[in-house]
C-alpha cells in the first residue's frame, strides 16, 4: 500500500510502503564504501520511501552515476540546512542506506529521485569529497526485543494511540492515515512510519531517533516527540477556537509569536508595534500638562495589550490620536497692532463704526492685560449685516486661526460636551473638534446663530455653553470624550444672533451685546461698489470693469429688488446681473458695460418691492408709525374709522395681543380725556370704532404703536388731519405717559427711506438718538414727548375739516 502524507503539515513529503510482517533490515548487507547524498531538513528511515529534488551539481552527478550502477547510496542529513556546499564536518555520522527506485528529470536542470530506505549505517572515515562524498561505512544493527515483551508492546500501543489522536487533531489529514496506523502489524515499521511522518521544527529530533540502536529507546523517544506534537496541535486549535489551555508558557509564546508573524506577513499589515512607536514619538514632542501625559501613558498601555483585530482597538487608537492632535499649550502669537486691526476691518466692512470701536477696545484690553478675562462678545442684528464676516476680520487682524460653529437647530448637549468614548461612534464635542482643526489653543471661534439653540430630551445645549462662555470656568472645560480638562481661556469667542430675546438669560448675562443695525441706502451703495460687485465679477470670470453701475442704478436695485436691513439680497441680485453678462461674453455677444435702467428691468424683471413712502395726510384717522422687524425697520400705517353704532371696537390687521391691548388702551384714554379734544363726553356709545393696520398677511405685535393708535383715534374723532411728514413710535400708559421703545436706529432708517421729516419719540429715547451718527439722522427733526397730550398737540392740525357731532 502506498500513501502520501506529512502529519502537522499540508506538504507531500513521504510515500511509506509498509509490509505485512516484522521489518528485518539487518539481513541486508551494507557496502564497505558508500557514496553519500547530503539531505537538507530531511531524515530517511529504513523501509520508508521518500521523493527528493536535488539541484546541486555534486548531488545530480551522484544520482546519475549510482542509478546507472549499483543503485545504492547513503542518505545522510546535514547539520545545517542553510549550508549550500557542505563539507565532511557538516554531515551527521549516522545515515540510511537507500535504493534509487526512480529518477525523473525536471526543468531548469534539477532531478527528482525516489529513494527507499534499506538499513542504517555509520560513517567511519571520509575517503573522497570530489566529485561527491564517498566514505567507509559500517552497518548499525537494531536491537529488537524478543517477543513477547509487555513493555515494548505497551510502548507500541501508546504510540499507535497517540498517533491516532494526532490524526483527529489534524483535520487536513485524510482518513487513510488513520487506517494505515491501525493496520500496520510490523512494530519497527510502525515506528519508522510515524517518525518519518512527524512534523517537527528541528530535523535533528528525527536524527536522534535514527541514531538510537535500541528499539525500546527509539520508541520511547518517539512517544515523547508525539506528545509534544499533540501540545502544538492543541495550541493551534485553541487559537482557531479562541480557547485557552494549560500548556507550557514558553512553548505557547514561541508558537504564538511565530503564528502572529506569519499572519501579519501574509496579510501585509505590518507590525502594529510601528504604530504604537509612532504614537509615542509624537507624544514626546507634546507640551501637555501632566494629567494629559499620565492619561496618554495609561491609555497607550491598554492599546499595547489589545488584539489589533478587536473592535475596541480602533476606538482606543482614535482616542490617542485625538489627544495627540489637540494643541496642548500651543498658541499663535497675536498681532496686537490696533491700527492694523482697524485698517483690516475698514477694508472688509464699510460703516459699522460703533461695532468696530467696541472690538478695538476689546483688543486693547487683550494687549494691556495679556489675557481674555473679559465678556464674550455677541453681535446681534438683522441678517446680512456682516456679523460672521466681522469675526473673520478679527481673526485676520490678530493673525489667529479662525473656526466657525453653527448653533442653529442644535438640540443635543453632547454636540458641545462630546460623547463618552464607551459609546459606538463617540467623538469630541464641536468645541474640541474646531480647536483640533485650528491647530492652536487660542483661535477666534465664531458661534453663529446662538439665539436658535433649542433643547429637548437630549439635554439643553444652552446650559452646556454656560461653562464655555464663563471666563472663570472655561479654563477647565470638561469634554466627556477626553475625560480631561481643557483650557479655553485663551480662545476668543464671538457669537452672533438675530434676536436677543430668544437667548437663555444666564447665557445672555455672560456676553456683552453689540448691536449691528441695518445700513443706509448710501452705505449699501458703497458696500456694493467696494465689496459686492468686485466679488461677483471675480466669481463669474469677468474683467474688473466688465460691468459699470452708477449710484442711481444701485439705488434702484436696493429700493425695487431688495427688502432687507443687510446686503445679502443685494449680493444675490448683483450675482444675477453678473451671470447675465457672463452669458453674453461666453456667446460673444456685444453688450455695454454701463448698466441702464431698461437693461436692469430686462435682467431682474419687474420690481419686486414698492418703496415704502409716506402717503400724505389727505385723510383723517390715518397715522404713520414706525416698526422693528428682523429685516430692519419699517413704516406702517394705522387707520381708524367711525360708524354709527353702539360704541363697539373692532381691530383688524393680524395684530398680536400686545398690540390689541394698545388699541384698547388708546380708546380708553380718548374717552377719559374727551375734554382735551373738545369732544362730547356722552356720545362715545353712539359710534363704532374700527382700527386697521394694512398688510394683514403679516403678523404684527408690540407696544410701540401706542401713540400712533391714540393719534389715529383722536384724528378720527376730531376730524383733524395729522401733520404732513410726521411718523411716531412709543408706548402709552393709562395715565397718558409715553414710554421709550427699542429699535430706534432701524426705525429712523425706515423713516428716512420713506421720506419722513418729523419723528415723534419718547423723551427717554433721546439718549438713543444721540448715539446714532449724524449721517443717519441728517434731514430729520426729532420731537421728544413725555405725555400723550404733547403728542396730540404737535401731531394734529389745529383746524378740523370735519367734526364729530351727536
Amino acid at each position: 500500500m502506498i500513501y502520501t502524507s506529512n502529519w502537522g503539515s499540508e506538504e507531500i513529503d513521504y510515500i511509506p510502503i509498509f509490509p505485512d510482517d516484522e521489518l528485518n533490515s539487518d539481513a541486508l548487507d551494507v557496502p564497505k564504501h558508500l557514496s553519500l547524498l547530503p539531505l537538507r531538513n530531511a531524515v530517511l528511515f529504513p523501509g520508508m520511501v521518500m521523493p527528493i529534488t536535488v539541484s546541486r551539481e555534486k548531488s545530480i552527478r551522484l544520482l546519475r552515476d549510482v542509478h546507472g550502477g549499483a543503485q545504492l547510496l547513503g542518505a545522510i542529513t546535514q547539520n545545517d540546512a542553510k549550508i549550500d556546499n557542505p563539507q565532511a564536518a557538516d554531515l551527521q555520522k549516522v545515515g540510511t542506506l537507500a535504493k534509487i527506485l526512480k529518477i525523473v528529470e525536471i526543468p531548469e536542470g534539477a532531478i527528482t529521485a525516489i529513494l527507499q530506505g534499506v538499513r542504517r549505517f555509520e560513517i567511519k572515515r571520509m575517503i573522497a569529497d570530489d566529485p561527491y562524498f564517498v566514505a567507509t561505512v559500517v552497518a548499525r544493527n537494531d536491537i529488537i526485543p524478543p517477543s513477547p515483551n509487555k513493555h515494548y508492546d505497551a510502548l507500541i500501543g501508546s504510540i499507535r494511540a497517540v498517533a491516532l489522536h494526532i490524526v483527529k487533531l489534524s483535520p487536513h489529514l485524510p482518513q487513510e492515515v488513520e487506517y494505515a496506523i491501525k493496520n500496520v502489524d510490523s512494530r519497527s515499521f510502525l515506528i519508522h512510519y510515524i517518525a518519518a511522518s512527524l512534523d517537527v521544527e528541528n530535523p535533528l529530533d528525527k536524527q536522534s531517533l535514527l541514531e538510537e540502536d535500541d528499539m525500546i529507546e527509539r520508541a520511547t523517544k518517539l512517544l515523547e516527540l508525539l506528545n509534544k506534537q499533540i501540545e502544538v496541535l492543541k495550541i493551534r486549535n485553541d487559537i482557531q477556537q479562541k480557547v485557552h489551555t494549560e500548556i507550557s508558557q514558553q512553548q505557547r509564546e514561541y508558537y504564538l509569536h511565530n503564528q502572529l508573524k506569519t499572519i501579519k506577513d501574509e496579510l501585509g499589515i505590518g507590525n502594529m508595534d510601528d504604530e504604537i512607536k509612532d504614537l509615542r514619538e509624537k507624544a514626546e514632542t507634546k507640551k501637555w500638562p501632566q494629567e494629559a501625559a499620565d492619561t496618554f501613558e495609561k491609555e497607550i498601555q491598554k492599546l499595547e495589550r489589545m488584539n489589533s483585530y478587536a473592535g475596541d482597538y480602533g476606538i482606543q487608537y482614535n482616542f490617542l490620536q485625538t489627544l495627540l492632535e489637540l494643541p496642548w499649550n500651543e498658541y499663535t502669537v497675536d498681532n496686537l497692532d490696533l491700527r492694523n486691526a482697524q485698517t483690516i476691518m475698514d477694508e472688509d466692512h464699510f460703516g459699522l463704526e460703533q461695532v468696530k470701536d467696541r472690538i478695538i477696545e476689546h483688543l486693547a484690553v487683550i494687549k494691556l492685560k495679556g489675557d481674555l478675562k473679559s465678556p464674550i462678545l455677541c453681535l446681534y442684528g438683522p441678517p446680512g449685516v456682516g456679523k460672521t464676516s466681522l469675526g473673520k476680520s478679527v481673526a485676520r487682524a490678530l493673525e489667529r486661526s479662525f473656526g466657525r460653529i453653527s448653533l442653529g437647530g442644535l438640540h443635543d448637549e453632547a454636540e458641545i460636551r462630546g460623547h463618552r468614548k464607551t459609546y459606538i461612534g463617540a467623538m469630541p464635542g464641536r468645541i474640541i473638534q474646531i480647536i483640533k482643526k485650528c491647530k492652536s489653543g487660542n483661535p477666534v471661534i465664531m458661534m453663529d446663530e446662538i439665539d436658535k439653540v433649542g433643547n429637548d430630551f437630549r439635554g439643553d445645549p444652552s446650559s452646556a455653553l454656560l461653562e464655555v462662555f464663563d471666563p472663570e470656568q472655561n479654563c477647565t472645560f470638561h469634554d466627556n470624550y477626553l475625560e480631561l480638562d481643557y483650557d479655553l481661556s485663551k480662545v476668543l469667542f464671538i457669537t452672533t444672533a438675530n434676536s436677543i430675546g430668544n437667548i437663555h438669560p444666564a447665557l445672555r448675562d455672560r456676553m456683552e451685546m453689540i448691536n449691528m443695525s441695518g445700513y443706509l441706502v448710501e452705505e449699501k451703495i458703497e458696500i456694493a461698489k467696494r465689496h459686492l460687485l468686485p466679488k461677483q465679477l471675480t466669481a463669474h470670470g469677468l474683467r474688473p470693469k466688465a460691468i459699470k453701475m452708477s449710484n442711481k442704478i444701485l439705488s434702484l436695485i436696493i429700493d425695487r429688488y431688495t427688502h432687507e436691513a443687510g446686503v445679502r439680497s443685494l449680493d444675490k441680485q448683483l450675482a444675477k446681473i453678473a451671470r447675465h453678462y457672463a452669458k453674453k461674453v461666453a456667446l460673444d455677444e456685444k453688450t455695454k458695460a454701463e448698466l441702464t435702467e431698461k437693461a436692469l428691468t430686462d435682467i431682474l424683471g419687474a420690481p419686486k418691492f414698492l418703496k415704502e413712502m409716506y402717503q400724505g395726510n389727505e385723510f383723517t384717522g390715518v397715522v404713520t408709525g414706525l416698526a422693528w422687524t428682523a429685516n430692519g425697520g419699517e413704516i406702517l400705517f394705522v387707520e381708524s374709522s367711525l360708524s354709527k353704532g353702539k360704541g363697539n371696537l373692532s381691530i383688524t390687521g393680524n395684530l398680536g395681543d400686545v398690540m390689541k391691548e394698545s388699541a384698547t388702551l388708546a380708546l380708553q384714554y380718548i374717552k377719559a380725556h374727551a375734554d382735551l379734544l373738545d369732544l362730547p363726553t356722552d356720545k362715545f356709545d353712539e359710534w363704532n370704532v374700527h382700527i386697521h393696520v394694512p398688510e394683514g398677511a403679516i403678523p404684527k405685535d408690540g407696544p410701540s404703536a401706542g401713540i400712533t393708535m391714540v393719534t389715529s383715534l383722536a384724528s378720527a374723532f376730531t376730524g383733524r388731519k395729522v401733520r404732513k411728514g410726521v411718523a411716531m413710535t412709543g408706548e402709552i400708559t393709562l395715565r397718558g405717559k409715553v414710554l421709550p421703545v427699542g429699535g430706534i436706529k432701524e426705525k429712523i432708517l425706515a423713516a428716512k427711506r420713506a421720506g419722513i421729516e418729523d419723528i415723534v419719540l419718547s423723551a427717554d429715547n433721546e439718549k438713543d438718538v444721540k448715539e446714532i451718527k449724524e449721517i443717519y439722522i441728517a434731514g430729520l427733526r426729532f420731537h421728544y414727548v413725555k405725555t400723550i397730550a404733547e403728542v396730540l398737540r404737535f401731531a394734529l392740525e389745529r383746524h378740523p375739516k370735519t367734526k364729530v357731532t351727536a
